[in-house]
């Protein structure tokens, strides 16, 4: 006897995926911008003449801006 309970998942729909990629992105952007990573990078080590806590933060958030615009630009299909 087969019931509603065999019927396999739907996959789902384009805007619960982008909306679960959102949120992965901000989760992402938490641990970036965590205190003790931050703390890793803020040692004192340079990289061209610039303090890598500097190039880590300007990195991790110009990669965060240019991965939500791709996102909601393209309505959470990619």
């Amino acid at each position: 006897m087969s019931g509603p309970a065999d019927k396999p998942p739907s996959p789902p729909t384009p805007a619960k995926a982008g909306t679960d990629r959102l949120i992965a992105l901000f989760l992402f952007a938490l641990v970036a911008f965590n205190p003790p990573l931050l703390r890793v990078f803020g040692a004192g080590d340079t990289l061209f003449g610039l303090p890598l806590l500097y190039v880590y933060v300007l990195g991790a958030w110009g990669l965060v801006i240019a991965l939500s615009a791709r996102l909601l630009e393209r309505g959470g299909r990619g």
